[in-house]
C-alpha cells in the first residue's frame, strides 16, 4: 500500500494515505479499549519514538532484547494506520501498548468509561514544528514542505497533516484535571532528567523498577542509544518511503534548535500568534536549554527557563 501521493481529510483534519484509510480512521474512533491497554499520544515529533522505547524497557526492566530486536511499530502500533487492527491481534505483547497522533476531539468519546492508562508527551511547538520540517523534507508520504516560512504559516493556521498543534495539546491536557488515568509528560522533561522521567512513567503504569532496573533502562532510551538501533530510527523503511539521503529520522533531539531557523521577525510572529491561542491555557514551556550534556543530572527544570 504506497498511496505516497494520497492525502485522506477526515474530520476536517489531513492525514498521509499511505498509511491511512477513512475504514482505519473510522475503526481506530470506535477502538474498544481494554483497561489494561497502554497509550501513547502525542502530536507529531514531540518525542513519540522515545516515550514507545521508555513504556518498552520500563516492563522488560530494563532489559533491551525486545526494543533490539521488534521495529517500534509491532511494539506499540499505530491506532490508527491500517494496520494495526491485524498487529495488535497477532502480538502476544502484554500489555498491549498503542500509539496515535488523533486529537482528543475525536478519540475522546472511544476512552470514555475506559480504565486505560494514557501517556500524553508534548514539546514545546518552535521545536515540534523544525523537526516536523525536516520530517517531511525525508518522507515521501507527506506533503511537500515548501519554504520554511510557508511551513511556519501552515503550522499555525493548523492545516498541516495531523492538524492543529494548539487543539491537540489543549484538547489533551485539559483532561487532566478530570482523568486520573492520564499522565502528561514533556520532552523537556525526559530530556533534562531522562532518570527521573523514567520512575515517573514507570510509578504511573503501576510498573515499579528498583534502581538498577531504572539504571539499565537510561542507555538504552537516550537519544544517541536511538539513534543508533534500526529498531527505532525508521531505517528499516525503504528509501522510496522515506528518504535517508535527505536526513536522519531522529535528527538531533536538541531543546532550543529552532533558534538555528528562526528569524527575529518569524519567533515576533509565531509570540504573536501563539499567545493569542493559548491565553486560556496554563501550560508552561521550555524554549531552550543552555547545557544539554549536563541537564540529565538535574532534578528539575528550573524557573528561568520556563515560561507560559
Amino acid at each position: 500500500m504506497a498511496r505516497l501521493d494520497v492525502t485522506e481529510v477526515f474530520c476536517g483534519i489531513s492525514f498521509p494515505g499511505h498509511l491511512h484509510t477513512q475504514e482505519s480512521l473510522q475503526l481506530a474512533l470506535k477502538f474498544p479499549f481494554q483497561d489494561t491497554d497502554i497509550l501513547i499520544v502525542s502530536y507529531p515529533k514531540s518525542g513519540t519514538t522515545w516515550m514507545q522505547e521508555i513504556v518498552t524497557l520500563i516492563f522488560n526492566k530494563g532489559d533491551p532484547h525486545l526494543s533490539q530486536t521488534v521495529p517500534n511499530w509491532a511494539r506499540a502500533p499505530w491506532l490508527e494506520q491500517y494496520y494495526s487492527a491485524a498487529v495488535l491481534e497477532a502480538s502476544s505483547i502484554t500489555p498491549r501498548v498503542i500509539t496515535t497522533h488523533l486529537p482528543h476531539q475525536l478519540l475522546g468519546p472511544a476512552l470514555q468509561g475506559s480504565k486505560a492508562k494514557i501517556i500524553y508527551v508534548s514539546r514545546n511547538p518552535k521545536d515540534a514544528m523544525v523537526s516536523f520540517y525536516h520530517f517531511h523534507k525525508m518522507a515521501n508520504f507527506l506533503p511537500d514542505a515548501g519554504t520554511f516560512p510557508e511551513f511556519l504559516n501552515r503550522f499555525l493556521e493548523g492545516t498541516l497533516s495531523f492538524g492543529s498543534w494548539f487543539d491537540h495539546i489543549k484538547g489533551w491536557t485539559s483532561q487532566t484535571a478530570t482523568m486520573d488515568n492520564l499522565l502528561h509528560i514533556t520532552y523537556e522533561e525526559m530530556s533534562l532528567d531522562l532518570h527521573g522521567a523514567i520512575r515517573r512513567v514507570s510509578s504511573f503504569l503501576q510498573c515499579p523498577l528498583v534502581e538498577d532496573e531504572v539504571n539499565a533502562c537510561v542507555p538504552h532510551c537516550s537519544f544517541s542509544s536511538m539513534k543508533d538501533n534500526k529498531m527505532v530510527n525508521y531505517t528499516l523503511v525503504t528509501e522510496d518511503i522515506m528518504d535517508h539521503n535527505k536526513g536522519s529520522f531522529m535528527r538531533k533531539g536538541k531543546t532550543g534548535d529552532w533558534k538555528n531557523m528562526f528569524t527575529e521577525e518569524q519567533d515576533q510572529y509565531f509570540e504573536s500568534v501563539f499567545k493569542s491561542k493559548m491565553q486560556d491555557c496554563t501550560l508552561e514551556f521550555v524554549w531552550e536549554v543552555q547545557d544539554q550534556e549536563e541537564a540529565h543530572t538535574k532534578e528539575e527544570i528550573p524557573q528561568e527557563d520556563t515560561e507560559k
